[in-house]
């Protein structure tokens, strides 16, 4: 059976009218859905912690910037934009003293709510806006008028009104101009796990390094081996992205399109998708959340390991030596926060141009016309 996609006209922003929402942290997503609601004529606070780097930035951008415990106070609609693994400690210390009956407690991610490092009272709604992009693109969709698919869920809705609330904020981060599918928390939650070590992030970039790594070893240069493995990665997604896999098999060689059909499957076989099967298993039984939890609660030892020995592969150099070449390509810093990254130029002018006066009511959208490719 179809699903039913949400778009603009099912949701209603004066759904917020008289209302305050609150972003709990500052990072990807925190800062684009405060900034991104703010604009859709939204009255938006931030909730930090004492000392968090991303006070002076909030406030820079032109947010109230209060304690954790105070936004939940005041706030109607209280967005959790914590990182999953500090989200149980600042809810039992700044959330859950301060939740009363009627208000709304708002995750982009279910890995709290379904794994239950998270319980919440019963006298609350609980809802789940996921827009299907990392935050600092869920921004530059919105400032160029677009905006990026995201998935709605609704766990507690004693309000009746839970499934009306996650799709107003939706439409105020720009998601149902793409689209909003109604899902729940737990596939979301296993869906997006599954991905993002699969596919998404652990599958791409292991076979990016792992190509890498054999073409240097067989002789060729590495800079070759950086363009053949990892820069063209994005023209043939874009191509995808476009059109899908057949779409993108329309716009390469026949040569290209021959290696895809008869290489690809040996490479991504029947064992791949039988270890696949087994990461979903584990994400289903809850092994990889209580294997996280116990590596948090650790120190991240092993975490930190693995990543810094990632910064140090040979591919992270050459990569950044060729980058250097293209002024085009957006130069990002790794250092300070996620909500300070500066944009690339064409992002800036994208935003100057589109950002709205933001007025009482809520309806307020941005002007600029979808940037064509």
């Amino acid at each position: 059976m179809a699903v039913k996609i949400y778009t603009d006209k099912d949701a209603d922003l004066k759904i917020f009218k008289g209302k305050t929402l609150a972003v709990l942290g500052f990072g990807s997503q925190g800062h684009a859905h405060a900034l991104n609601l703010k604009e859709s004529g939204a009255k938006v606070i931030i909730g930090l912690y004492p000392g968090s780097q991303s006070r002076q930035v909030a406030q820079d951008k032109g947010f109230e910037v209060v304690d954790t415990a105070e936004a939940v106070r005041r706030a109607d609609v209280i967005f959790v934009a914590i990182p999953d693994t500090k989200q149980p400690d600042a809810y039992k210390k700044d959330i859950e003293p301060n939740l009363k009956k009627g208000k709304t407690l708002l995750f982009s991610h279910g890995f709290a709510i379904h794994y239950k490092t998270i319980v919440p009272p019963k006298n609350v709604d609980v809802i789940l806006v996921a827009p299907k992009g990392p935050g600092h693109i869920v921004r530059r969709q919105y400032t160029e008028g677009k905006g990026v698919p995201a998935l709605i869920a609704v766990y507690q809705n004693p309000s009746k009104q839970a499934k009306n609330i996650a799709l107003a904020w939706a439409k105020g981060v720009g998601g149902t101009r793409a689209g909003v599918i109604e899902t729940s928390f737990k596939e979301e939650t296993e869906t997006d796990l599954f991905g993002e070590q699969a596919v998404l992030c652990g599958g791409t970039t292991a076979l990016v390094m792992a190509g890498f790594e054999t073409l240097v070893e067989a002789g060729y240069s590495a800079e070759m081996a950086y363009f053949e493995c990892l820069h063209e990665l994005k023209l043939i997604v874009d191509l995808m992205n476009e059109a899908g896999i057949a779409g993108m098999r329309f716009s390469i060689s026949e040569t290209a399109k021959w290696g895809d059909v008869t290489v690809g499957p040996k490479i991504v076989d029947a064992g791949t998708k039988k270890r696949m099967k087994a990461v979903l298993k584990d994400i289903q039984s809850g092994k990889f959340a209580k294997d996280w939890v116990k590596e948090y609660q650790g120190g991240y030892k092993k975490y930190n390991s693995l990543l810094a020995a990632g910064e140090k592969h040979s591919i992270e150099k050459t990569g950044e030596k060729l980058r250097s070449l293209m002024p085009w390509v957006p130069k990002r810093s790794l250092k300070g926060t996620q909500a300070s990254y500066e944009p690339p130029k064409a992002e800036v002018s994208a935003t100057k141009a589109s950002k709205p006066k933001v007025k009482a009511k809520a309806a307020a959208k941005p002007k600029a016309k979808a940037a064509k490719k």
